[in-house]
């Protein structure tokens, strides 16, 4: 456990992490603790108080700018995919955020100790590529109990009256011991977009949402509450989420897998991709107007009986 020179434990340390990037820890009491890099403002650990890591990061993952890092929670600014103009993804993920010296006001619990506020500045680089004024700050923040928490705010800053228009998602990977064995509940019977058919609209018709193929699909109005059930490991994440309307769940499974450059042959097994994302409705932005998109992870232990699962417990907070 980090203390500083009194003898206090340290909740927030800076330090350099792979290949000498600058790399932040929070830590909290009981033992659990976050790493977060200036480099795409990504959270890339995020592990409980056995130390136990919650979230997959490649076997093959670069951690050499301009390539982004294949893990973690990426964030997906101002584009999410391929739907615009812009790389994959958008550019906040791929570039140098700072500490935030003035952050605004928060509406935060006092008993937390364990947070950091970053801001992307704008560079004239990005505005040739997408000509837009606003600012971008983001609050990552390790509860007490184990909860990792990001708050975006993003402002339209523009001074000529220009709208801001953007999707968004926060590209969360989950490390789960098998996906075969891993359900998602929370998007039964919603509408989704399949972009693995053209992003053609379907209904889903499963009671729970299992693996045992490639996966790429955008839930429409979900709810606030997803659970994620990982049998094996007899855990549950909760995913949280305000201001982000639609999931997206991802896993490329093994062909496509192997065609990813920084993703391991077998990775494919121990991770997916739960996304709480705006995307089919794009956000839009007046001068002066700001959008919020949180979303709160927490891992607890599943109760498990007969073969089946209490996900209710999970999905009403008990």
């Amino acid at each position: 456990m980090s203390s500083t020179s009194s003898g206090e434990m340290a909740y927030v340390e800076h330090t350099a992490g792979v290949n000498g990037l600058h790399k932040i820890i929070l830590r909290e009491v009981r033992g659990c603790s976050a790493e977060v890099y200036l480099y795409g403002a990504q959270v890339t650990s995020w592990k409980n108080e056995h130390g136990e890591e919650l979230l997959f990061l490649s076997s093959k993952a670069i951690f050499k700018p301009p390539k982004a890092i294949r893990g973690g929670i990426p964030i997906c600014f101002p584009q999410f995919g391929i739907q615009g103009s812009l790389e994959v993804h958008g550019f906040a993920r791929n570039r140098f955020w700072i500490v935030d010296p003035d952050p605004p006001p928060f509406p935060t619990s006092s008993s937390n100790k364990a947070f950091v506020d970053l801001i992307l500045k704008l560079s004239e680089e990005d505005v040739k590529i997408w000509p837009h004024r606003y600012e971008f700050r983001l609050r990552i923040t390790l509860g007490p109990g184990g909860d990792l928490m990001l708050t975006s705010r993003i402002r339209n800053t523009s001074t000529d009256g220009k709208l801001l228009t953007f999707t968004f998602a926060y590209h969360t990977y989950f490390a789960v011991t098998d996906v075969s064995e891993v359900r998602v509940e929370g998007l039964e019977t919603l509408d989704y977009l399949d972009n693995l058919q053209n992003r053609e609209r379907f209904t889903e018709q499963g009671d729970a949402i299992t693996f045992e193929s490639e996966v790429d699909k955008i839930y429409l109005s979900t709810p606030t509450k997803i659970a994620i059930i990982d049998h094996e490991r007899k855990r549950t994440f909760v995913l949280r989420k305000d201001g982000l309307p639609d999931a997206v769940v991802w896993n490329p499974w093994d062909k496509k897998a192997k065609a990813i450059p920084d993703f391991g042959d077998a990775d494919y097994k121990h991770m997916l991709c739960v996304e709480a994302a705006c995307v089919e409705k794009p956000i839009v932005l007046k001068p002066g107007e700001e959008w919020k998109g949180r979303q709160e992870l927490s891992a607890v232990p599943s109760s498990y009986c007969s073969g089946q699962l209490d996900p209710q417990k999970a999905l009403q907070g008990v």
